[in-house]
């Protein structure tokens, strides 16, 4: 039998002549049995999270899901601005918005039923003025609040806002106030040849009274304390309740009652003294 050599100490392979086995690393086979076992551990665990948030998602759907109707907490709604600022600056050189629509020709032979009721009484809104002198005529002319400088002025038939220039244009800028035609307690105002300022088509005109309960109505105007100005006047409608006198554009005309500044300043005026 052949003789079993022992194998050579490995602590001294310079002096027995073995060497160790440099073709495999040391520990090899120690690294892949952790690292298997590593990988099966991080595969069960991933899997059994995955299968629990799998059961819980379902379970919890429906509980987390509001209703239609229902408002989520937490959510901040903003209301929507429910209107513009008014126009600043002064009529005559602002750029307004067109006014509503006016009703059609007043030609017929009865008014028409007016559109809103008197805003007097609500907050800021103008309030009645002390009842008309007792005297049955009166010469005036009509100064603006807002253009100091300017008075109602008679121009191709309509009422203007216009600065005085001469005697004639003293002349055109003073009017008969007399009782108003459809109400004693009220004012109408007539020119130096006869004729009666009335609205037509909201516009504020010179014409002869044809003795119509219409032209009486429309040249009729009642006096309201202003609230923009002390001691100044605003001239309401007898026919359209809530429709006061107001220069746009320099021209004299009726439109419904607003409470912005520039509404209560153009239509405030200053009763005074005849020019000629």
């Amino acid at each position: 039998m052949p003789e079993n050599k022992s194998r050579p100490s490995q602590g001294r392979p310079w002096e027995d002549g073995w060497a160790p086995d440099t073709s495999r690393a040391p520990g090899t086979r120690r690294l892949w049995l952790a690292g298997g076992m590593a990988m099966a551990t991080i595969i069960a665990c991933v899997t059994a999270i995955a299968i629990s948030e799998r059961d819980s998602d379902g379970d919890s759907a429906a509980a987390s899901t509001p209703a239609a109707d229902s408002t989520v907490p937490g959510l901040i709604s903003f209301a929507t601005p429910s209107g513009t600022a008014p126009p600043s600056g002064k009529s005559g050189l602002s750029k307004e918005k067109p006014t509503p629509e006016a009703p059609h020709e007043q030609n017929a032979s009865k008014p028409e039923p007016a559109p809103s009721k008197s805003p007097s009484g609500e907050a800021g809104s103008p309030t009645k003025a002390p009842k008309p002198p007792a005297a049955t005529t009166t010469w005036r002319s009509v100064r603006s609040v807002n253009y100091p400088d300017r008075y109602w002025h008679m121009s191709d038939g309509r009422v203007g806002l216009d600065q005085v220039r001469g005697s004639e244009s003293r002349e055109d800028s003073t009017f008969k106030q007399v009782k108003g035609l459809a109400d004693s307690s009220c004012y109408s105002f007539a020119t130096r040849d006869g004729q009666y300022l009335r609205h037509r088509n909201f516009v504020l005109r010179a014409e002869r009274n044809d003795g119509s309960a219409l032209f009486t109505q429309d040249a009729t105007f009642c006096p309201r304390g202003s609230a923009h100005s002390s001691g100044a006047t605003m001239l309401e409608s007898v026919n359209y309740p809530g429709y006061f006198l107001r220069h746009k554009n320099f021209v004299v005309r009726l439109e419904r009652y607003d409470h912005s500044s520039l509404y209560l300043a153009d239509s405030s005026f200053h009763l005074v003294d005849a020019l000629a």
